[in-house]
Protein backbone atom coordinates (compact mmCIF):
# COMPACT_ATOMS: atom_id res chain seq x y z
CA UNK A 1 0.00 0.00 0.00
CA UNK A 2 1.42 3.65 -0.93
CA UNK A 3 2.06 5.93 1.80
CA UNK A 4 -0.91 8.39 1.53
CA UNK A 5 -0.69 11.94 3.22
CA UNK A 6 -4.12 13.58 4.44
CA UNK A 7 -4.28 16.19 2.24
CA UNK A 8 -4.13 13.09 -0.67
CA UNK A 9 -7.27 11.01 0.75
CA UNK A 10 -10.08 13.49 0.24
CA UNK A 11 -10.58 13.94 -3.52
CA UNK A 12 -13.73 16.49 -3.72
CA UNK A 13 -16.73 16.78 -2.27
CA UNK A 14 -20.25 14.71 -3.27
CA UNK A 15 -23.44 17.30 -4.29
CA UNK A 16 -26.10 15.29 -4.58
CA UNK A 17 -29.53 15.73 -3.19
CA UNK A 18 -29.07 12.79 -0.97
CA UNK A 19 -25.84 13.82 0.56
CA UNK A 20 -27.76 17.54 0.92
CA UNK A 21 -30.29 16.31 2.96
CA UNK A 22 -27.60 14.43 5.16
CA UNK A 23 -26.39 17.93 6.28
CA UNK A 24 -28.94 18.26 8.94
CA UNK A 25 -27.84 15.06 10.30
CA UNK A 26 -24.44 16.44 10.49
CA UNK A 27 -23.47 14.07 7.68
CA UNK A 28 -21.14 14.70 4.73
CA UNK A 29 -20.42 12.83 1.84
CA UNK A 30 -16.78 12.83 0.13
CA UNK A 31 -14.89 10.71 -2.94
CA UNK A 32 -11.31 9.62 -1.38
CA UNK A 33 -8.19 7.91 -2.44
CA UNK A 34 -9.19 3.93 -3.50
CA UNK A 35 -6.98 3.02 -0.80
CA UNK A 36 -7.71 4.97 1.96
CA UNK A 37 -8.94 3.08 5.25
CA UNK A 38 -11.81 4.72 7.68
CA UNK A 39 -9.00 6.02 10.17
CA UNK A 40 -7.14 7.94 7.64
CA UNK A 41 -10.05 9.35 6.40
CA UNK A 42 -11.32 10.25 10.04
CA UNK A 43 -7.76 12.41 10.22
CA UNK A 44 -8.25 13.65 7.11
CA UNK A 45 -11.05 15.40 8.31
CA UNK A 46 -10.52 16.59 11.06
CA UNK A 47 -6.75 18.21 10.01
CA UNK A 48 -8.38 19.83 6.58
CA UNK A 49 -11.35 21.29 8.29
CA UNK A 50 -10.51 23.13 11.67
CA UNK A 51 -13.10 22.32 14.92
CA UNK A 52 -13.90 19.44 13.32
CA UNK A 53 -14.63 15.93 15.60
CA UNK A 54 -15.80 13.50 13.40
CA UNK A 55 -17.95 11.06 15.51
CA UNK A 56 -17.93 7.78 12.64
CA UNK A 57 -16.73 7.27 9.05
CA UNK A 58 -18.85 4.49 7.04
CA UNK A 59 -17.02 3.66 3.80
CA UNK A 60 -18.23 2.52 0.35
CA UNK A 61 -16.50 0.64 -2.57
CA UNK A 62 -17.86 1.45 -5.84
CA UNK A 63 -17.22 -0.30 -8.79
CA UNK A 64 -16.19 0.82 -12.70
CA UNK A 65 -18.93 0.82 -14.73
CA UNK A 66 -18.87 -1.47 -17.98
CA UNK A 67 -18.60 1.19 -21.27
CA UNK A 68 -18.66 -0.23 -25.30
CA UNK A 69 -16.95 1.14 -27.71
CA UNK A 70 -18.90 -0.57 -30.70
CA UNK A 71 -16.97 -4.44 -29.87
CA UNK A 72 -14.80 -3.33 -27.23
CA UNK A 73 -16.07 -3.51 -23.97
CA UNK A 74 -13.88 -1.25 -20.72
CA UNK A 75 -14.83 -0.02 -17.92
CA UNK A 76 -14.40 3.22 -16.39
CA UNK A 77 -12.11 3.70 -13.08
CA UNK A 78 -13.45 2.36 -9.78
CA UNK A 79 -14.22 5.06 -6.83
CA UNK A 80 -14.43 5.06 -3.24
CA UNK A 81 -17.06 7.66 -0.90
CA UNK A 82 -16.77 8.20 2.49
CA UNK A 83 -19.96 9.49 4.64
CA UNK A 84 -18.60 11.62 7.83
CA UNK A 85 -20.87 12.16 10.40
CA UNK A 86 -19.99 14.61 12.62
CA UNK A 87 -20.48 15.29 16.23
CA UNK A 88 -22.79 17.45 17.87
CA UNK A 89 -20.35 20.14 19.24
CA UNK A 90 -18.22 19.90 16.32
CA UNK A 91 -18.14 22.81 14.03
CA UNK A 92 -19.72 22.64 10.37
CA UNK A 93 -17.70 22.20 7.21
CA UNK A 94 -17.21 25.54 5.15
CA UNK A 95 -17.28 24.15 1.76
CA UNK A 96 -20.59 23.54 1.85
CA UNK A 97 -22.10 26.37 3.49
CA UNK A 98 -23.18 28.49 0.42
CA UNK A 99 -25.37 25.49 -1.00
Amino acid sequence: MADIKYYDVILKPVITERSMAGMSEKKYTFLVHPEANKTQIKEAVEKMFEGTKVERVNTMNCPGKKKRRGMIVGRTAKTKKAIVKLTKDSKDIEIYAGL
